[in-house]
This record gives C-alpha cells, sequence and structure tokens, in this order.
C-alpha cells in the first residue's frame, strides 16, 4: 500500500498540472476519420474454451480427458446471449490452424514434434496454415474451413461482427500450407536459405548450422512421444519468432516459432520504400494510391494475400499480434487495401510503445491499439493499493488527439484475470475499474469471456499457469461452464452473486453502447475535490461525460473497504458548459435506476451529496 504522508505532496503537484485549463478535452479522432456513432464492445473469447462443457481440468490432460469446444457450441442461444450483454464484436481467438499435439494425419495434416509446440493443445501464435482453421475446433475436422464459415454466418445473423487473428511477426517453425488457394506459394519456398538475409526471403537464417532444441522441462510434462527424441529438423536454423538470431534459442524465447521478415536488414536498417514526410495526416485512399507502383518484399504480399482472403469469409475484423514487431509501413501498405476493399473493417494492433502509439495509428492505419501500459496498467497500480487513481486524468490528457484509438480492457487471454488474486483479489473489487474503463472515453471496450461472471483463472492446466486462463492446454473454464450450463447458456448453474454481477456487466455495457455521452467530452473533476473536499477519500474519482443531448457525471470508489461521504463540487467551469442556471437539478443513476440525488447550483457552481460504498460507482444522468 502506498504512504498518503509521503505521497502527497506529489500528488498535490499532479493535480496543479492538470488544472481546469487541460480539463475541455473534446475526444475527436483523426481528422481525416468520423467516430463511430456508439461505443463498441468487443467480446473476446478463446474458441476451443468457451463450449467445453468437460469439468475434468487435468493437469495437461488430452482432449479425451479434458474436453475441448466447438465452432457448433456457439450456438444461436449461445450469440443471442453475448449480444444482449452489450457485445457488437466477438473476437474469436485461436481460430486459423496452429501447430498442436495431436494426430490428424487421417485428414492430411502433419503431425507437428511435441518439442517446437507449447503445451498439448499448442499456442495459437504459432500458426501452421493461414488458408485453414484449427481442426481441433471442428466436429468433422475434414470440413472444418465449412464449419468456421458457418459460425461466421450464425453470428452475422446474431447481429455481431466478426474479428479473428492475424500473427504476420511469426509463424510456425513447421509451416505447411495444405489448402493454399491457386497460386499462392507457402512461406519460404523461394528463398535463398544460403544467406542471412535476403530482401525477398520470407525468413532470417543462420547458414549451414542445423536448429537445436532449447534445454528446459521435457516435452509433454514427460509423456512419451514418437517425436519426442531431443531434435526437429531445420536445416539451416531460422531466427526465433522473438528476435533470437541463435541455433539454439532459450527456452524462454519463442522457440515455437520463426520470425518473417519485412525487409528489415540485420542491422535494422529499411530494405523498402518509406512514407513521405506528412503521410501521417493523409487517408488510407492516400496511403492504398502510394503503394501501387511501389516493389515491396514478398513477405508483405503474403499477408495482404492472407487478410484479403479471410474478409472475402465474411470476416469484419481482425486483431494483429504484435503489430509493434513489424514495420509500420507495412502495415500502411496492408491496411490501405484492406480499407479499400471494405471501409469499416476494425483493425486493432497490439503495441505496448507509447511512443509508437501514433506512428502505428497515423501511419500505419490502425483502428484501435492495446491501452495497456497506460489505462489498465493504471487501473491495476490503483485497485492494488500502489497509486492513487488522480493521475488517471494525466493520462487522459497525454492521450486526448488519439483516445478513441486506445482500446480498454481488463482482461484477455495474455493477462491476469481480473478477479485473480494477483490483479483485483475478487470480482467485486473489478467493478469500479470495469466502470472507469468503459466510461472514461470514446475508445471500444473488450470484455474476455467468463470475465463477467468472476472467473479467476486458478486451474493449473499443464503449461499454462494459474491466474491466466490457458491458451496452451486442453481445459474447462469453470465460472463460464457454469454460466454455459450444458449448453442452455442460461447461467442456470451461477451463484446468486455470479448473477449479479454478470447483471451488472450487462447493465454497464448495454449502457455505454446506447450513451451519446460517452461518444462526446470528458472533464475531469477529481482537481476540483482531491484536498479540498470533506471526506473525498484517496480511493475516489469522479468526471463527467457529455454530448448535446446527454450530461453524466461518473463516481466512483476504488476502495474495497473505505465508504465515503461527501459534497461533490461540479466546477463553474462546467456548469458554464452546460449552460447551467441556479437551480435544483435531479441526477439519477444509470446502472440500477435506484439512486437519485440532487444537485444544487448556486453562483454558478455545482453541489451534490454523494455516498458510495465500497467498490461502487455512479453513473449520474442530469434530468
Amino acid at each position: 500500500m502506498i504512504n498518503k504522508k509521503t505521497f502527497v505532496t506529489g500528488i498535490t503537484l499532479l493535480i496543479l498540472v492538470t488544472a481546469c485549463k487541460t480539463n475541455d478535452l473534446r475526444m475527436n479522432a483523426a481528422k481525416d476519420e468520423a467516430l463511430p456513432k456508439n461505443k463498441i464492445v468487443v467480446y473476446q473469447v478463446f474458441t476451443r474454451l468457451f463450449g467445453n462443457k468437460n469439468t475434468t481440468n487435468k493437469p495437461w490432460g488430452t482432449i479425451e480427458e479434458n474436453g475441448v469446444g466447438k465452432f457448433n457450441d456457439f450456438t444461436d442461444k449461445a450469440l443471442h446471449e453475448i449480444k444482449d450483454l452489450g457485445a457488437t464484436y466477438i473476437w474469436y481467438t485461436g481460430v486459423p490452424h496452429h501447430a498442436l499435439v495431436r494426430d490428424y494425419t487421417a485428414y492430411g495434416i502433419s503431425n507437428d514434434d511435441p518439442e517446437v509446440v507449447k503445451g498439448r493443445a499448442g499456442s495459437p501464435y504459432a500458426v501452421k496454415d493461414y488458408y485453414n482453421v484449427n481442426p481441433d475446433l471442428a466436429v468433422n475436422p475434414a470440413n472444418r474451413l465449412q464449419e468456421f464459415e458457418a459460425l461466421i454466418a450464425r453470428t452475422h445473423k446474431a447481429g455481431l461482427k466478426v474479428i479473428i487473428d492475424i500473427v504476420p511477426n511469426h509463424i510456425a517453425r513447421k509451416y505447411e500450407g495444405k489448402t493454399n488457394p491457386e497460386g499462392v506459394k507457402d512461406f519460404g519456398v523461394d528463398d535463398d536459405v544460403s544467406v542471412e538475409y535476403a530482401r525477398n526471403n520470407n525468413f532470417y537464417y543462420i547458414p549451414n548450422t542445423e536448429f537445436i532444441v532449447p534445454d528446459g522441462n521435457p516435452p509433454l510434462n514427460g509423456e512419451k512421444n514418437p517425436l519426442v527424441d531431443g531434435k526437429f529438423t531445420e536445416s539451416p536454423a531460422k531466427w526465433t519468432g522473438n528476435g533470437s538470431r541463435k541455433a539454439k534459442p532459450d527456452q524462454n524465447d519463442w522457440y515455437e516459432t520463426v520470425k518473417v521478415n519485412y525487409g528489415i536488414r540485420p542491422d535494422g536498417s529499411k530494405d523498402f520504400p518509406e512514407l513521405p514526410a506528412g503521410f501521417d495526416k493523409k487517408s488510407y485512399k492516400e496511403h492504398f494510391t502510394f503503394w501501387q507502383d511501389k516493389d515491396v518484399p514478398d513477405s508483405w504480399k503474403k499477408f495482404r494475400s492472407i487478410a484479403l482472403y479471410w474478409m472475402n469469409k465474411g470476416v469484419d475484423g481482425f486483431r494483429f499480434d504484435m503489430a509493434e514487431m513489424v514495420p509500420y509501413e507495412f502495415w500502411s501498405y496492408m491496411n490501405s487495401a484492406i480499407k479499400t476493399k471494405k471501409p469499416d473493417t476494425f483493425l486493432l494492433a497490439e503495441v505496448y510503445n507509447p511512443k509508437e502509439y501514433r506512428n502505428y495509428i497515423r501511419l500505419g492505419k490502425m483502428d484501435y491499439l492495446y491501452d495497456k501500459v497506460e489505462t489498465y496498467d493504471k487501473l491495476k497500480d490503483v485497485v492494488r493499493g500502489n497509486s492513487w487513481p488522480d493521475g488517471l486524468s494525466d493520462i487522459q490528457k497525454g492521450m486526448a488527439d488519439i483516445e478513441h484509438h486506445m482500446l480498454h480492457f481488463l482482461d484477455n487471454h495474455d493477462e491476469q484475470r481480473l478477479a485473480s488474486p494477483e490483479f483485483a483479489g475478487n470480482p467485486e473489487r473489478g467493478k469500479p475499474l470495469m466502470v472507469v474503463s468503459t466510461t472514461i472515453s470514446t475508445s471500444p471496450t473488450m470484455v474476455y469471456f467468463g470475465q463477467e461472471v468472476g472467473e479467476a483463472g486458478n486451474e493449473n492446466a499443464g503449461f499454462g499457469t494459474h491466474s491466466r486462463t490457458s491458451i496452451f492446454d486442453y481445459i474447462g473454464v469453470p465460472n463460464h461452464q457454469r454460466w454455459m450450463n450444458n449448453g442452455k447458456f442460461d447461467g442456470g448453474q451461477l451463484s446468486d452473486k455470479e448473477k449479479f454481477l454478470r447483471d451488472f456487466y450487462k447493465r454497464l455495457l448495454n449502457f455505454s453502447i446506447n450513451s451519446s455521452a460517452l461518444m462526446g467530452s470528458f472533464y475531469e473533476m477529481q482537481t476540483a475535490n482531491r484536498f479540498k473536499t470533506v471526506s473525498y477519500d484517496d480511493f475516489v474519482y469522479s468526471y463527467a461525460r457529455w454530448s448535446e443531448s446527454q450530461k453524466l457525471i461518473v463516481v466512483t470508489n476504488f476502495s474495497g473497504t473505505v465508504t465515503s461521504e461527501f459534497e461533490l463540487k461540479i466546477p463553474s467551469e462546467l456548469i458554464s458548459k452546460w449552460s447551467l442556471k441556479d437551480g435544483d437539478y435531479p441526477l439519477k443513476d444509470q446502472l440500477y435506476n435506484t439512486n437519485t440525488i440532487q444537485m444544487k447550483v448556486q453562483n454558478g457552481e455545482g453541489f451534490a451529496k454523494v455516498k458510495i460504498v465500497p467498490s461502487e460507482s455512479f453513473i449520474y444522468e442530469l434530468k
């Protein structure tokens, strides 16, 4: 926990920096883009786990022991319930065919060596065939692509749009495009393997050197397998996905993958045309035109073809894994082609370096980036007692020009579960974080399946560790399975607390997608209340959101133990912006519609008495 006595001076200086002149932050996208009319909510599912009804959860269990979900488990009822929760998009994580340890040779698929596969079910980010889907997910693996196409159609019928992964930085060590469209060659087929680098090679090589399996824990936890012999044939060895140039990568490297070459020389210089100055202000149409007569590396063409292939299947968007490890010039080339084909395609990138955000948005033409190291990390620090929430205002100020492009989340396949002891500690403590994450900006909101019923990721799955729902193993997701209720998708096995929690998410998300104010302006009220308002406690945070037709005041209490009762000050500057005259105004909470307080405006300044219990939030609307 932080020490208030030693922290107060620093926080006071922080608040002075965020004085009222910075409060009027009109949230806009880039000038050549228009904000969507309503909030976007992405519901992420780990596809092979979603429909799994098996509750055995044996560490390192096989499909037969632990079960696996299928495309067909996303029934009309399941999709209706996801839509009813408030989702507008569903991200089917782990759809492209990736390396895994299971015999599908009867379907023309080669076996993968467990020594270059993480876990038994395999990493979804070691893609083996970009033109087909994971055979584990199909009732009939021979028809796996058709089963996914049917799921796309069912998803659209339910009023949801479809997102899948594309992993541009790396692919599985044993990539085999068994179902390539006519004219499409596999990665590496035409590579000159005698050199470390060539512009049109798809990979980087370690010439005249054999790949050596990394040391570490035995594959499959020591289980016997005919392919486990301490060897994996790769000659010459390739660079590993995370950039390791060793023929024998470390066990902590992304040893199951190889890095794709985009025309970046080993010394880091660029071997392709660069965007002219000023192209950060150009539209995707102008970017598309720029690339029409340019010669680009072969890997660029291959990934553009992959994206357009899936768009032709009806996919509405992509989540690009580790996008910042790929040059933004490539993204300009690919994303402008995607947008030219379908302008409303949803493009989400995994980027963690704040210094590069604007390059990937403005030059790379990404719609959205992860807001991980700013809002997510700050909220996690606050709920764990390591900082106060005041800094959220600075984050909003610092990203005011790109805030719509920074997707907010508190849970995903890579992170510790929100309800885990390592994060919020329990689902109730996560509720104020969810309110702020959802309402503080115009950005999309993402929810990871099971989050809405308090899934804590406690299972020992095998290769995967607890606090994160494993992406490498066959496993069940207990809280989610109780909501799934053996395929009824009616929450029939949930506890009362879990039902109330899901109801909270449903109320919050549905309010957000129907609120014009949440696509409007932001005004931080922390400066007016911190250290100036009696009993406005350290872990209370407040701000206003508004549009022409709706005015909101959000108050949240991050404390898990302290009830705060105080008179909230609504600054005169905000009262003026809202054109309010002196008098009394009702403020009605929009989450549960049971709490109405009075705001009194006197001499141009507003006051409202608030009582807020631990982990509670109010979204007050001016009536």
